[in-house]
């Protein structure tokens, strides 16, 4: 970043170079001007991002560089410096919209205050610049792509934090509700945090598709329950999805949606049991080789067994001891294949005290024995 100081007390500007601690806050260059006039020049070539400039000079005087940096557009940050302990100077600084005023002789802990806040400040008004610019081309580059249109992938990975594949939800807003400012506080909030960004559809304002990082929606919905009071209907992809399904994935969700088979984004309550029912699951895929049943994680998660087994059914297509032994017989399956394990053993290690008993489930699972298996599988 630049700071230009602007002052014809030329001992002035020896001062705030000696009391600007630059590099802290990022200032790699400092340049000077001795007039108004000279000032000009230097931002029209320079274009620094921060101004101190003395109120009262010859020629040009500040408040005078301020109307011009107004007329073209200058969006750094100016920091009047005055001697003049004048109200009617402070109220032509403020009418001037300067960020800040200094008054001489110069302090240096609120100098390097007001430096640390407007360069603070010129990044957040930067970063919300260039998401307001890009906006229209995200969006228009998102819409391509749900209408099955050619787009540009590397200007969507641009928008979003770098991922293999996103979880895909679709947010469709009642007609009665203005959808804009919802959906730029959402995609503002994903972008600056992170976990994924949001987009508005031109072909529908009332149509949302945002996509978030692996297991990021969760935090996602319970902020949205907390700040939106507006309904919202929501479909979400099964499993994350690559860019490159995007066209696929938005037509599987617009059917959804069309065909009533959506839901409303939940509440706080509805979530935390949610969110319950989520680590049910990441516990049993991380013990399922144990004896795991419905009273056991009754027990641990503080649950009836008929609630836990409703709803993992809902939430996984299957029934617990269905998914369980999914599991077991996938991890066979690698065994089998990458090691030299023997059957018995195999079982062992899943859980099963019965050879016998093992085989058989693993050919109703599969259609062959594991011995069977590991033949047809050999390299």
């Amino acid at each position: 970043m630049k700071v230009l100081l602007v002052d014809d007390e030329k001992n002035v500007i020896d001062v705030m170079k000696i009391l600007g601690k630059w590099k802290t806050y990022g200032i790699t260059t400092i340049l000077e001007a001795n007039c108004g006039k000279e000032a000009k020049n230097i931002i029209e070539k320079e274009r620094p991002e921060i101004i101190f400039t003395d109120i009262k000079m010859p020629g040009i005087n500040g408040l005078e560089l301020m109307t011009w940096l107004d007329t073209i557009s200058y969006h750094g940050k100016v920091i009047f410096v005055t001697g003049y302990h004048d109200y009617s100077y402070m109220r032509q600084a403020i009418k001037h919209n300067s960020f800040d005023y200094l008054l001489k002789p110069i302090e240096a802990d609120l100098f390097n205050q007001i430096l640390q806040e407007a360069v603070e400040a010129w990044k957040q008004d930067y970063l919300n610049s260039n998401i307001t610019e890009d906006k229209y081309a995200y969006n228009k580059v998102v819409t391509d792509a749900c209408l099955g249109e050619t787009f540009d992938i590397h200007a969507l990975s641009s928008s979003l934090p770098e991922a293999e594949q996103y979880e895909v939800t679709l947010l469709s807003f009642y007609h009665t509700h203005y959808a804009d400012p919802v959906i730029d506080t959402l995609a503002n909030k994903l972008y600056t945090q992170r976990l994924g960004n949001a987009y508005s559809l031109l072909i529908d304002y009332n149509i949302c598709l945002v996509l978030t990082l692996e297991n990021e929606w969760f935090t996602v919905e319970k902020w949205l329950s907390e700040q939106i009071e507006c309904s919202i209907r929501i479909v979400t992809s099964k499993k994350p999805q690559p860019l490159t399904r995007l066209p696929e994935t938005f037509s599987i969700l617009q059917r959804k949606m069309h065909d009533n088979q959506y839901r409303h984004i939940q509440q706080a309550a509805q979530l935390e049991q949610l969110n319950r029912m989520q680590d049910i699951i990441s516990y049993v895929n991380d013990y399922y080789m144990e004896d795991i049943s419905l009273e056991t994680l009754s027990n641990l998660f503080f649950l009836s067994r008929e609630h836990i087994s409703r709803k993992f059914k809902q939430e996984t297509g299957l029934p617990l001891s269905k998914y369980v032994t999914k599991l077991r017989i996938d991890q066979a399956k690698y065994w089998l294949v990458e090691t030299e394990e023997t059957i018995y053993s195999i079982a062992l290690m899943l859980g099963y005290q019965d050879e016998n008993f093992f085989s058989k489930l693993f050919k109703k699972m599969t259609g062959s024995t594991p011995s069977e298996y590991r033949k047809a599988t050999e390299r």
